[in-house]
């Protein structure tokens, strides 16, 4: 299987081009975690704020 060469210039310029702009912001690692804690303590609110509002509505 032959790879496409570019040539020295042509790979410099993709060189600059992706050491530039978006691709050189530095951004921390994702963290699955929290995002998961974030969704569990979101799903348990809400799952007693409806259940507080079918108690006070006496459907429980």
């Amino acid at each position: 299987m032959n790879s496409p060469r570019l040539s020295p210039e042509d790979q410099a310029r993709v060189d600059q081009v992706i050491r530039g702009g978006v691709n050189s912001v530095e951004r921390k690692p994702f963290r699955h975690g929290v995002l998961l804690s974030l969704i569990v303590v979101i799903l348990l609110v809400l799952g007693g704020l409806s259940y507080l509002i079918a108690w006070l509505e006496g459907a429980i």
